[in-house]
């Protein structure tokens, strides 16, 4: 069991399941609809908690109903929220979803106007017990403050990012972590034209040009149906499959539960080729449930 900080955000997503994404102008009716906390960091850090470890959340709630839901939500998962900043007078960040039933795609309309997670905030927060730090590729001057003063406070901490948008100045995140994990979107925004056919080749001209910036880093690229790819210093690239389930049912979060089963499997001692097949089989579960209840060691194995 080990001590996990997260840092990064919470949402309330409204899921509305659907025949199909509607054409614009176009009025259709939802099959069902479920109101669930969503947000990366916390998926990744309620994954963990139901993998055995003690989990806490830096981040930031407002003061309205949506928010105590959130951590209503967080504390039924034991994750610790001694760290969270609350903002009166805010709003929940809201996340409205279109779930397809058909084959488990989403599509997502975002809005937030709540302050990120501050520099100050974290300073308060004692580093010495963690075992490990993970935080979203967000808010990226600040982030990059909170990596270089954890790694001069304790250089022997395992630091890990997830970067999944393109965002300014992101790429300065890179050389700051031990573990780097890469969304597809993301290589193929980095790429563009240049950008191969297949993804395994995709995979390698991004992951060997990601670890020219950071050398001494594990950088890894989840590929959805592809499965996932990484690379390590000085070692070819590494794939695993992904492991399908027989019904794909829900896709929200898959990418949050892959990290999260990555982070297990390294805190595990695992190499990468291993700890990369876990997080897929993982993943693999998660698609075929609805939400993350239920996704324990049992999901690990083979």
């Amino acid at each position: 069991m080990a001590n996990i900080l997260g840092i990064g955000i919470a949402t309330l997503d409204i899921v509305n399941h659907v025949a199909a994404w509607p054409a614009e102008d176009e009025e259709v009716r939802a099959l069902a609809q479920d109101v669930r906390r969503g947000g990366n960091v916390t998926n990744t850090l309620v994954v963990l908690s139901q993998l055995g470890h003690r989990c806490r959340w830096a981040g930031t709630l407002a003061d309205d109903s949506g928010s105590a839901a959130i951590r209503n939500d967080l504390m039924q998962y034991d994750i610790d929220t001694a760290h969270v900043q609350q903002i009166p007078g805010a709003h929940a960040p809201t996340s409205y979803i279109a779930l397809n039933v058909h084959n488990g795609s989403r599509t997502i309309i975002h809005y937030r106007d709540l302050p990120e997670y501050g520099l100050d905030a974290f300073h308060r927060i004692d580093l010495q017990a963690l075992d490990w730090l993970h935080a979203e590729g967000r808010n990226v001057v600040a982030v990059a403050e909170m990596l270089k003063d954890a790694r001069r406070q304790y250089p022997q901490l395992p630091l890990s990012v997830e970067i999944e948008k393109p965002r300014e100045h992101i790429e300065q995140l890179c050389g700051l972590a031990d573990l780097l994990i890469y969304s597809r979107h993301y290589a193929l925004h980095q790429l563009g034209a240049e950008a191969p056919i297949t993804p395994e080749a995709i995979a390698n001209t991004f992951l060997r040009r990601q670890q020219q910036r950071a050398p001494q880093a594990i950088h890894v690229c989840s590929w959805g149906e592809h499965g996932a790819y990484g690379l390590a210093p000085d070692s070819e690239l590494f794939h695993s499959p992904a492991f399908t389930p027989p019904k794909v049912i829900d896709t929200l979060g898959a990418g949050d539960t892959f990290n999260a089963g990555l982070i297990h499997a390294r805190l595990a001692g695992q190499g990468l080729t291993d700890s990369l097949r876990s997080a897929c089989r993982l993943a693999g579960d998660k698609v075929g449930r609805h939400g993350f209840h239920g996704l324990t060691t049992q999901s690990l194995q083979e």
